[in-house]
Formats: C-alpha cells, structure tokens, sequence
C-alpha cells in the first residue's frame, strides 16, 4: 500500500467518522434555523434590512462552522490515543506525518462539507430577500425549491437509516448539500412570481470605475468569494485544534483553539496597534524610546507574525458596503492561509512524533 494511498484511506475514515457525530448535525440544524429566522428578525433596521441579514447570517456560519471544527479536529486525534487505537495505525507501519495529515484531510472534508451545506441555505435565503413591507413579494421558487430539498434530504436519511442501518445524520447532511445546491441553482432561474430571468438578471453586470456594483444581481459571487475566505479561517483553527490535540485532552484543546480565534481576531487591536505607535514614535520623537517600549513593540511583532490574523478573513464589511473584492487581495490572502495552514500541520507533525501512543 503506497503512501498515497494510505493518505485517502485514512482521510476517508476520518471523514466519515466526523460527519457521524452528532453534534455535527444538532449544530448544523440550529444554524440552518438560525439563518432563516435571521430573515424576519432583520426587517427592522428601516433602511439596511438585507445588509443586517447577510451580517447575522455570514456570523451564525463562521460561528457553527468553529464550533464543528474544533470539535471534530479535537476528538478524531485525542480520542484515538486515548483509546490507544491509533497502536493499529501506526504499527502497520503508516508513517506518523501520513497519519496526521490523513487525519487533517478528513476533517477538512467535513467542515467543506457543512459549510457547503449552511451556505446554500444562506443563498437561498438571500435569494429570498428580507420582506421590508406586506408588498414585497414572496419568492416563490425558493420556498418551493428550498422545501423540496428539505423534504426529499430528510425523507432519503430516513428510507437508509429504516432499510439499510445507515447513519441518520451524516446520511442527511450528504443528501441535503447537493439537493440544496440544485435548489439555490433553479431558483436563479426566476423572479419572486416566477419571471424568468435572463443572463444579466443572474450574472449582472460588469462593476466600473464608478461604481462596484452595477445592480443586483441573483448571483452574488462577491459572496461565495467572502464564504471561501471564511471557510479558509476555518481551516485553519481546525489545523490549530489538531496540533494541539496531539499533547493536550479536548477541553484543553477547546481553550487553546478559542484563545487563539479570540487572539487572532483582535490581532490588529492587540498588536498592530502597538506596533504603529512604536513606529511613529521613532520617527518623530527617537529620544523617548525606552527598553520596555522597544520588548514590547518586538513582542507585538513577533506575535502579529506568529498569531493569524482571522480578521484578513472577514469580507462581510466590505459586502455590505458594496465594494467588489480585489483578486489582488485574494491572492495575497489565499497564500497567508495556507501558510498558517502549514505552519500549524508542520507543529501537529513534530508534536505527534514523539508522542507516546503505547
């Protein structure tokens, strides 16, 4: 068996074993309540009903998917060398690295997977609108495609679960994503009262100089770009929860992980903010430097390099003020990630090497 190979094996139980825990679907459940409630609680802001909206709902997402992935990074590694189970993979012999970065893949894969999930009911729902007055029509194809999806998901978990023993749960979140994306698909096709819509209806126009949006169009690719950044922070706390579960119990682990998103997210406050002070204060005034003003701006700096910085990730601002996302910023983005990515996999790899699983 070549290492590929036992790469996809145990990244595809890992998967599998994730997405059959429960509070992958209890979680998943109450965020998708949670973001369609978000449609009636939103209409009372008078003037900025669907910016309020796509900010509750863009929240409940990036909430519930930390909140899985912490979870699942957490139980796939430590329970396994809990239990000493992890003797049977290793002894096969799997190389170490293979196996935690199996373990990674696989939990990955079902984060990808939820948050695929909450945001095509996030998409249907904004494809609904948030009803302002007794006038604004019901969109029509949405509630009928998005209860369609819901019905035939819950109904194909039930037929496998009753006849064929599988998992309820996982067995309806795999169910669910691809009906649910067929729903949000067909429901770009027509208006509120079935009005077909044509290509610039769907797609919209090309932003300008002038302004970045030209209209509103029902595809909001500006926002499925906003989801991926989001989703990329999530990997990287599910990366950080597993390099911490190599040495640490889950509640440890949990506490690492939310100290370090708390961390990450006010990163700019923290750090940056002491770091451009010190600046300015070199260039204007160098003969009230101190030795601990010089420690602490260091430290911010080394921090502001170590910790990620989540808040790079977070684009609903800029959606809600109809600014177009650069691909300059993308680009500069997207390979951050990664990076943080590496980093927390290579400490994972190091921290498991000399970990004793016997």
């Amino acid at each position: 068996m070549t290492v590929f190979e036992q790469l996809l094996a145990i990244a595809r139980n890992t998967f599998f074993e994730s997405i059959r825990q429960p509070i992958v679907f209890v979680v998943a459940v109450i965020a998708t309540l949670l973001i369609i409630l978000s449609n009636p609680l939103a209409a009372y802001t008078l003037e900025d009903d669907q910016r309020m909206f796509v900010d509750i709902a863009f929240s409940t997402i990036f909430i519930a998917s930390t909140v899985i992935a912490a979870f699942i990074a957490t139980n796939v590694l430590a329970r396994e060398i809990e239990n000493r189970t992890v003797l049977t993979v290793v002894s096969k012999p799997v190389p170490r690295p293979v196996f935690v970065i199996g373990k990674y893949l696989g939990v990955v894969f079902a984060v990808l997977l939820v948050v695929l999930y909450m945001s095509f009911v996030f998409m249907l729902v904004e494809a609904h609108g948030v009803l302002k007055t007794v006038r604004t029509p019901i969109h029509q194809p949405v509630l009928l495609f998005g209860t369609l999806a819901a019905v035939l998901g819950v109904a194909g978990a039930t037929w496998a679960n009753f006849f064929y023993g599988k998992s309820f749960a996982s067995t309806a979140i795999m169910l669910t994503t691809p009906l649910a994306a067929i729903a949000y698909m067909l429901a770009l096709l027509w208006g509120p009262e079935w009005t077909v819509h044509s290509y610039t209806d769907i797609f919209g126009q090309e932003p300008t100089e002038v302004y970045a949006v030209m209209d509103d169009p029902a595809f909001k690719g500006q926002l499925w770009i906003a989801i991926g950044m989001m989703t990329l922070a999530v990997m990287i706390l599910a990366a950080i929860a597993l390099a911490a579960s190599t040495r640490l119990g889950q509640v440890l682990t949990l506490c690492v992980t939310i100290g370090v998103l708390m961390t990450g997210l006010l990163s700019d406050w923290w750090f940056a903010r002491t770091i451009h002070d010190f600046d300015m204060l070199v260039a204007r005034r160098p003969e009230a430097l101190t030795f601990d003003t010089t420690v602490q701006a260091w430290f911010c700096k080394v921090a502001y390099v170590i910790v990620p910085n989540f808040q790079v990730f977070w684009l609903a601002d800029a959606i809600n003020q109809d600014r177009s996302i650069p691909a300059a910023y993308v680009a500069q983005t997207v390979p951050y990630g990664l990076c943080m990515i590496g980093a927390a996999l290579l400490i994972a790899i190091a921290l498991f090497q000399r970990r004793e699983v016997g």
